[in-house]
């Protein structure tokens, strides 16, 4: 048996009528009820087209010469055609909105539907970067209102709000490091990442120009503290660590570390990504941070995955405020402006560039203050604490069937399994993840973090009720107690029961087929 280009399995790997059986039936057209087979859209092409246009005389000089000779390999589709694909392939997505969300690490929380009304009004969803600033006081004023929740959540006196997403707001902490260290005269190349960091510390690291050295774990979870004292020297410039850590614990040394960081001559970089373990509760500045990245995605509730659009506020302290890039918002007599040029920044201010265009991703701005202002502190601090309950009631309810690396103490927003439950089974991690679309529910994060094999990460969030938490636990252990008890019939193959079956992930990153071909081209590459 093949898979066909749809991922459904045939005997001729190629859609056809009749190929999806249910209960011994075979449906003529595919289909399995309302879970339509969808073919690529460019084999749905039929030549029609949506919208009529007039045969247009081009004059050969138009454009240099350069005029389309061919065609182009576009599909036709009638516009009801189009909009039905795109409804049916959606209807394939797993969202926040169809079910519990257990990824850990990247938050999956609930997006209130205020936040999209808020960003929808007209005075924001329709401004224009480039508008004149005295017409956009009232978009300033947001922005301004939103950087002093930030600064106050965080106690740090500055925040730079242009950053796009996370990895950009690293980059952004590490720019300004860097250009405090040369204002001081110094060179320093060294930059100290726990080897349980986000894969993006190194990386944004490397990218501003320093060497990375790695900090190894303790057996508990934690940063080797002595290890990374060892490390110090008159050529770190940073660390950086999370705080929360990617194993969902607390770094209960980090004031100490920050303290023997910044004796050295040394800056301390956050990962703020599980800042909604601790947002109202604990202020990062109170422990020694001098940066930190904010995922407004994550802690704030705007939109999380599609690739955008993002934001990640860089909260500073004293120590690297001065360096905040550019645009800075500043108040004059005549109201709000921004400040785009380094050489007309206020007195004192010595920025070390530019981090893009414009000031930042607008609609999110709306949808975070929008979440602030309808929680009020005391609401964000209550949800911090239900989401690090919620990750403790999974922890706790799990870990006698599912093995806990870290179990014999509380965790923070999420909860951490290793696959030594799994030990002498035959099942894999990748298994007990598959085995869980069929029953509705996305994987957990697998095999992050990396330090520990076989990783499970489960982040139930605040968003999530008991009884949401009580049917995901029930399906926890029962997967889990038929896999420890040699009942594999379920994991072999999974997912049975989604629209698409499982796909040999090996095989498509080896022989990628980068570009559409017709269906005829792609079963002679597969064979």
């Amino acid at each position: 048996m093949s898979m066909n280009n749809q991922g459904r399995p045939t005997g001729t790997g190629e859609a056809a009528p009749g190929n999806s059986t249910i209960g011994g039936i075979a449906t003529i057209s595919g289909d399995r009820g309302l879970d339509h087979e969808e073919a690529l859209i460019f084999e749905l092409g039929h030549g029609a087209t949506g919208v009529d246009l007039p045969d247009v005389q081009i004059a050969e000089r138009r454009l240099g010469g350069m005029r389309r000779m061919g065609e182009i390999g576009l599909p036709g589709l009638s516009e009801p055609e189009v909009v039905r694909h795109y409804v049916r392939l959606s209807r394939k997505n797993y969202a926040i909105d169809s079910g519990l969300y257990p990824l850990g690490s990247c938050t999956m929380k609930h997006n209130p539907r205020l936040n999209e009304k808020m960003a929808r009004l007209p005075g924001f969803g329709d401004l224009h970067p480039l508008a004149p600033a005295s017409t956009t006081q009232g978009a300033l004023e947001l922005i301004a209102a939103l950087m002093t929740w930030l600064t106050r959540l965080t106690g740090m006196p500055a925040v730079a709000m242009s950053p796009k997403a996370g990895a950009h707001g690293e980059l952004c902490g590490l720019l300004a490091i860097r250009a405090a260290i040369q204002a001081r005269g110094e060179n320093r190349k060294r930059v100290l990442v726990p080897e349980s960091a986000h894969g993006t510390n190194p990386a944004t690291a490397a990218f501003a120009g320093f060497t990375v050295d790695e900090v190894p774990a303790l057996p508990n979870g934690r940063v080797d503290s002595a290890a990374l004292k060892a490390k110090l020297g008159p050529d770190v410039a940073a660390i950086m660590l999370t705080n929360p850590n990617t194993c969902g614990l607390f770094e209960n040394e980090i004031v100490d570390i920050a303290k023997a960081v910044h004796d050295a001559g040394g800056y301390f970089y956050c990962d703020g990504a599980n800042f909604n373990a601790i947002a109202g509760r604990v202020r990062p500045g109170d422990l020694g941070v001098d940066a930190m990245h904010i995922n407004l995605h994550k802690t704030f509730s705007t939109p999380h995955g599609g690739g955008g659009p993002g934001a990640g506020p860089v909260v500073l302290s004293e120590r690297l405020a001065a360096y905040a890039p550019v645009p800075l918002l500043v108040a004059d007599r005549n109201g709000l402006r921004l400040v785009e040029d380094a050489a007309d920044a206020p007195q004192g201010a010595r920025p070390f560039g530019r981090m893009c265009a414009f000031h930042g991703q607008m609609g999110m701005f709306v949808r975070a203050l929008t979440y602030m202002l309808s929680h009020g502190r005391d609401g964000v601090r209550q949800a911090s604490e239900d989401a690090v309950l919620s990750a403790n009631y999974i922890l706790a309810s799990l870990k006698d069937v599912m093995t806990a690396p870290f179990g014999d103490g509380p965790c923070m927003h999420e909860a951490l399994f290793d696959d030594s439950f799994l030990e002498g089974s035959g099942v894999t991690t990748l298994d007990f993840a598959k085995a869980m679309i069929d029953e509705g529910y996305h994987p957990m994060t697998m095999y992050f973090p990396l330090v520990v094999h076989g990783a499970m990460l489960i982040e139930p969030t605040e968003s999530e009720s008991k009884y949401a938490l009580d049917r995901f636990i029930h399906v926890l252990r029962a997967l889990a107690e038929e896999a420890r008890a040699g009942r594999t019939e379920r994991f072999a193959g999974a997912p049975r029961l989604a629209p698409r079956r499982r796909l040999d992930e090996t095989a498509a990153a080896r022989r990628p087929v980068l570009r559409w071909k017709k269906p005829d081209a792609l079963r002679e590459a597969a064979e």
